[in-house]
């Protein structure tokens, strides 16, 4: 992938895991079992990275996958080569977004948004509005209705916004638009979509043809 033509304009940041049974989706593991949570992990990866795929392909920016778990040899085996493959950092969420977006920005790309895979419902869309918003803002977030964000988008690194931040809380989205009114970011918001995070978010996944919510996952 190093050697390839590059866009520097845009990217699309993917953070993930290799799928291994009870280390994927261990919230969902009373419900579906620790194999069916990891398939439904599978899936939804999967799903994402279709998405921003062909959003890329379309839309002439760069995806990079940043992973915990597996290698990078395993991801590209998954996953396919067209993308960048990069180990997340060590430390809590926070610190993992953080050097995803140095990382990214230290390669002289001049936009990145960043998105996880429990959102389906993430689409050309939404990843298109997000770099228009970005042409004529700062931050660009999509609030998730848990409390926490689907996406943030952003043109510089700005380190504030992943420090004492209650990562896994309903006070994510909330103390992040606060980080950013501190040092005066101009913020846009996307429309609010739903994870898929616990046994009660499953009945969301049923209006996509994407997945089942039936017994391949259990």
């Amino acid at each position: 992938m190093e050697n390839k033509s590059v866009n520097r304009n845009h990217a699309v940041i993917i953070m993930t895991r290799y799928p291994e049974p009870g280390q994927v989706k261990t919230r969902l593991i009373p419900a579906l079992g620790e194999e069916g949570a990891c398939r439904l992990h599978q899936r939804m990866v999967e799903h994402t990275m279709a998405t921003a795929r062909n959003f890329s392909f379309v839309f002439s920016s760069e995806l990079f996958v940043f992973f915990y778990g597996g290698s990078e040899m395993l991801m590209k085996s998954w996953l396919g080569s067209d993308a960048w493959y990069l180990p997340q950092l060590a430390g809590d969420l926070g610190v993992k977004m953080s050097a995803a977006f140095h990382a990214v920005f230290d390669r002289g790309f001049k936009t990145a948004i960043l998105i996880g895979t429990d959102c389906p419902d993430i689409d050309n869309n939404i990843l298109s509005e997000s770099f228009s918003l970005l042409e004529k803002t700062e931050m660009v977030i999509g609030p998730a209705a848990d409390g926490g964000y689907y996406l943030l988008g952003l043109k510089k690194r700005y380190d504030n916004l992943f420090k004492g931040i209650d990562w896994g809380s309903d006070q994510v989205l909330s103390q992040t638009l606060s980080a950013a009114g501190n040092v005066h970011i101009r913020v846009s918001c996307l429309p609010e979509l739903a994870d898929i995070d616990r046994p009660e978010d499953l009945i969301k996944i049923k209006g996509i043809s994407t997945f089942s919510a039936g017994s391949q996952y259990s």
